[in-house]
């Protein structure tokens, strides 16, 4: 287990929303090397040893006023990184990513917490027909997630509104190690050798980032000067190809005798869809409906007025994940579940991967 570190007397208290999550635990990390005090609110327990007695980990509903006003107390920062994701009931997701916002900056606000940075997502974009994306651009959510994140952040403006200090951003798919979910699908492929099917010709852009960079991203927002943090940011890698370039470039570095598979984008489309409506395979719309488009955002405004950068293209992540995955397999076969964290059953694809191997 990694050395306590004790807070210094300038450490400040932060509060994680969505704390036991793929992007919880490594805030949680990056905070305590920093000397600060963390404390951790979510639903699902935490599983983390490297975090095991080293922050305040508290299980439970945001959507809990009382357990969030509880928990506000003595806090300076909050992080409000808590949603249902997309594969959860749509009530659930609205509930969860709507209302908790407003919960948690109401708890906030009478608390006096200095600043409550909001995680969004580019999902609040829609399938955009001009790229790159900036932050400007009209938001038309797809789907339930994609309408309730653009909901909370217009909740996250109204605060702003009323004095506070509410950063938000918007950041494209990132991964890192501990990510599992829909990768853990793409790196136990990998790991067999298997081809991989790619939807369309593998000649669109998308865009994906690491996870240490939107950690780097938040930390900006909330140290930096109010006027400048005080704003909404996309962040993405800045160095990626197409589809095809980066899964090549990820195969030949992880020596894996995978290669990418080029399929008819309409009729896997449908094939999938169908799969999701008889529940036999995990992949929603939002991961298969846009595979064959371009997607990417502009970070030049939080370059610009932050001076963030990525560190990490789309390629090194891929690598820098599987390589900890590879090391890691045996010990999350057999846990299933619909969190970022754990793998997921793979259903029909089973089927698909062994006719592809």
């Amino acid at each position: 287990m990694p050395k306590k570190i004790k807070p210094s007397a300038a450490a400040k208290t932060f509060l994680i929303a969505g704390g036991t999550g793929f992007l919880g635990c490594h805030l949680a990390a990056d905070l305590l090397r920093r000397g600060h005090r963390v404390k951790l609110l979510d639903l699902e327990p935490l599983t983390e040893p490297g975090l095991w007695g080293r922050v305040e980990n508290y299980q439970g509903d945001i959507r809990n006023k009382f357990l969030v006003d509880k928990l506000m107390k003595g806090v300076d920062f909050v992080i409000q990184a808590a949603a249902a994701l997309p594969l959860a009931p749509a009530e659930e997701i609205r509930t969860t990513t709507i209302a908790g916002t407003r919960i948690i900056l109401e708890a906030a606000r009478r608390h006096k917490v200095k600043r409550v940075v909001y995680i969004s997502s580019t999902a609040v974009y829609g399938v955009p027909e001009k790229h790159p994306i900036v932050e400007s651009d009209p938001r038309i959510g797809v789907g339930v997630y994609g309408a309730a994140k653009i909901e909370a952040e217009k909740i996250c403006e109204n605060y702003r509104k009323l004095g506070m200090v509410v950063p938000i951003i918007r950041p494209k798919t990132f991964i890192g190690t501990g990510r599992l979910g829909v990768f853990q699908i793409l790196f136990d492929w990998v790991r067999r050798g298997c081809r991989i099917p790619v939807i369309g010709d593998g000649s669109n852009r998308y865009q994906l980032m690491g996870v240490e960079d939107i950690v780097a991203a938040i930390w900006l927002t909330l140290t930096k000067p109010e006027k400048k943090a005080n704003d909404t940011f996309n962040v993405g890698a800045k160095k990626f190809m197409t589809v095809e370039k980066d899964l090549n470039q990820f195969f030949r570095k992880v020596k894996s005798k995978s290669r990418v598979l080029k399929t008819p984008a309409g009729a896997v489309k449908k094939v999938l869809a169908t799969l999701e409506w008889l529940r036999l395979s995990p992949l929603y719309a939002w991961v298969y409906a846009t595979a064959d488009k371009d997607s990417f955002v502009s970070t030049e405004k939080i370059e610009k007025q932050l001076g963030w950068k990525a560190k990490f293209s789309n390629a090194d992540t891929l690598i820098r994940t599987f390589e900890w995955y590879q090391k890691n397999w045996k010990e999350y076969e057999q846990q299933t579940g619909i969190t970022h964290r754990v793998a997921w059953k793979q259903g029909a694809l089973k089927i698909a991967r062994w006719v592809l191997q």
